[in-house]
């Protein structure tokens, strides 16, 4: 992957002068991997005109500057990273106004910068500053969120093989999981939802001991990781037994939601115009109540993060995102399908960066 962290970090300078700020404390993980490369499990980031310090801890004293190099001063030294921050700040000239990540950071830990805001400097809240240049995707980040996705659609090939009916929905994550490993994962882009029969009606269902009958709808969502991106990926089965009229029916509402999506979908809509592009077409079929979350969500180094496809989003939807396109139809008491893709968005429409049937398949 090419080294794009100069000129983010000349992008987020460039978002601080206009907004008025001087510095910016970076608390989020995924924002700092982005910004830096560090890639630990604990940090603080500083961001400047003048400076960019990393504030870390000792466990990755070798790690940290093997993977920020000179793109900024890493501090690995003894004492807790908010106090070493707080004593660095007097030695920066300039640095007056200093905004927070406040939809990241905690409430005890707002408090503190609330209590040491005084001259000559004073904390602001802000938010999705970092996730605003997140949003929009270079292309060595499409190419790593395209080879995510192909890992997970070897490891779904690889495990849906030996599904039957009579094992359980944990046995079958189990097997994903390992063919996800196996397949070049670094590792789960979010816990992997195995769901069966009426349990399938529950969009996040936690995967269970649930027993798998013949005849029961198995819902299966999932993700891959390369190179810290993720991908997204859903599918409907049938398992031990052909398909229903009526799940073939409802199967085939979803997978005509996803077609529209996929065909309309492209940068400067708004959020809410692409969720409409699905949205319409399962109300059309008397089924509008029963699709109840939004269409979908940005991709990247979260398996969540901006742009949103939803009802509520007004604002356009930027070339180059990478959003996942997964409208779904979920029945009380008998069950839910759902079909999920990732695309990146362009002026001239959507590109698949996903690639499996989405026809309702048989199992065992």
């Amino acid at each position: 992957m090419s080294d794009r962290r100069a000129e983010r970090l000349e992008a987020l300078r460039r978002r601080l002068a206009s907004d008025g700020l001087d510095g910016l404390v970076v608390v989020s993980l995924p924002n700092i991997r982005y910004l830096t490369g560090f890639s630990g499990s604990s940090g603080l980031l500083f961001a400047s005109g003048g400076a960019t310090v990393l504030l870390t801890d000792f466990r990755y004293r070798e790690q940290a500057p093997a993977e920020v190099g000179d793109l900024a001063r890493v501090s690995t030294e003894t004492g807790g990273a908010w106090e070493r921050l707080l004593k660095l700040l007097p030695d920066l000239a300039g640095v007056h106004r200093v905004g927070y990540e406040a939809h990241v950071l905690t409430v005890r830990d707002a408090e503190r910068l609330a209590r040491n805001g005084a001259k000559p400097w004073t904390f602001q809240p802000v938010a999705d500053v970092v996730e605003a240049l997140r949003a929009v995707k270079a292309p060595d980040e499409i190419a790593a969120i395209r080879a995510a996705g192909a890992v997970a659609t070897r490891a779904l090939e690889a495990a849906t093989v030996g599904v039957r009916a009579g094992q359980t929905e944990l046995e079958i994550a189990a097997a994903l999981e390992g063919a996800l490993r196996r397949s070049g994962s670094e590792w789960y882009a979010f816990p992997t939802i195995v769901a069966s029969g009426p349990r399938s009606a529950l969009p996040h269902a936690r995967t269970s001991g649930r027993v798998v009958a013949p005849g029961d709808l198995l819902l299966v969502d999932f993700g891959a990781v390369v190179e810290g991106y993720c991908s997204d990926l859903t599918r409907t089965f049938v398992v031990g037994a052909e398909p229903t009229a009526r799940q073939r029916e409802i199967h085939e509402v979803v997978r005509r939601a996803q077609g529209a999506a996929l065909a309309g979908l492209r940068s400067g809509l708004t959020g809410r115009q692409g969720d409409a592009l699905a949205r319409d077409v399962i109300a059309q079929a008397g089924l509008g109540e029963a699709f109840g979350h939004s269409l979908g969500h940005g991709l990247g180094l979260e398996v969540h993060e901006a742009p949103r496809l939803a009802q509520t989003a007004e604002d356009p939807l930027p070339a180059s995102a990478v959003v996942t396109v997964e409208p779904g139809v979920y029945l009380e008491g008998w069950g839910g399908i759902r079909i999920e893709d990732d695309v990146i968005l362009q002026t001239t429409g959507a590109e698949l960066l996903t690639e499996f049937p989405r026809e309702l398949l048989r199992l065992g």
